[in-house]
């Protein structure tokens, strides 16, 4: 089943169960699902759709944090929530050996001697690791590995 499909069906599975805060976040990936496929004239893909919910996951963090430093612990608290529904449909995290591994790989593969070709290295790694790492986290290892 594609991942848009098993997303529509949460989201039934939401409306059924009257869960309102669960729902609005599943509608809030539709969404923009949606909003790509209108503005780009484009079917969303499994592809572009975990590219989506990685992007959606990083503004979530990124708001969590923000909210957390401000004192807004019921905002924290929601975009806590929307994050672990975006986390139900990307897929499991790699652990820090797979990702050393595959970051050296990359290095190996793309023949990376500087810093000046970690273009070529995360070329490599981004489509691997899509969703299931933090790109941060990836350019740090890159960074460590060249420099």
């Amino acid at each position: 089943m594609s991942l848009i499909a098993t997303i529509k069906d949460a989201v039934k599975a939401a409306m059924r169960a009257k869960d309102k805060q669960r729902l609005t976040a599943l509608r809030s990936i539709q969404a923009e699902f949606k909003r790509i496929e209108v503005d780009e004239r484009i079917e969303v893909d499994d592809a572009r759709a975990l590219a989506v919910l990685d992007k959606m996951t990083k503004q979530r963090r990124d708001s969590l944090s923000q909210y957390r430093e401000a004192g807004r612990d019921d905002l924290a608290d929601i975009e806590q929530f929307e994050i672990d529904v975006l986390h139900e449909f990307l897929p499991e995290a790699l652990s820090e050996e797979e990702l050393a591994k595959l970051v050296a790989d990359a290095v190996a593969q793309s023949g990376a001697a500087s810093m000046q070709d970690m273009g070529k290295v995360m070329g490599i790694l981004k489509p691997q690791v899509q969703g299931r790492a933090d790109m941060a986290q990836i350019s740090q290892l890159v960074k460590s590995q060249l420099g």
